[in-house]
């Protein structure tokens, strides 16, 4: 796991998709389970929020599996100008690992958020059999090299 992110302070919550009704309040614990847990559960998402999170330009990420695809999808709102739109879109096609763009990034006014959300299978290091808790160190490694280098090319 990356050890710049800490659980420490996580908040961690399983939530149905179509209610958005929190299902539990869940503990570290609940990290160790592997991430087919959402191919059992395709009506929940886990929301977790950490104030590791502030170093990738993020407050929480959202984790689930795709009804229609079968794909785990990682979704969070990061914390860059409009004006870095190109940057990111760039730095997202460098990253993942396909020829197709399996995220989606478009900018909410109303936050000053990018609303991003991606395929994690596309993210080198996956492992259908990795823990919940790995994944979040690899989306937040990924996070991590992708606000780097969006920074390094607009300072």
């Amino acid at each position: 796991m990356n050890s710049l992110l800490s659980f420490d302070d996580a908040y961690i919550e399983r939530i149905d998709k179509e209610t958005e009704e929190v299902l539990a309040k869940e503990t570290t614990e609940f990290l160790k389970q592997t991430i087919g847990y959402f191919k059992k559960h395709k009506n929940e998402f886990l929301f977790v929020e950490s104030k590791s999170f502030d170093k990738v330009r993020t407050d929480s990420v959202s984790f689930e599996v795709d009804n229609a695809f079968g794909t785990y999808d990682v979704m969070l709102g990061l914390k860059f100008p409009k004006k870095y739109a190109s940057k990111i879109k760039e730095q997202l096609k460098k990253q993942l690992e396909t020829e197709e763009a399996p995220f989606d990034l478009m900018f909410n006014g109303d936050d000053g958020l990018w609303d991003l959300n991606f395929t994690f299978n596309y993210v080198s290091g996956f492992k259908e059999d990795m823990t919940i808790g790995e994944a979040y160190g690899l989306i937040f490694s990924f996070l991590h090299k992708l606000v780097g280098a969006v920074e390094e090319n607009t300072e």
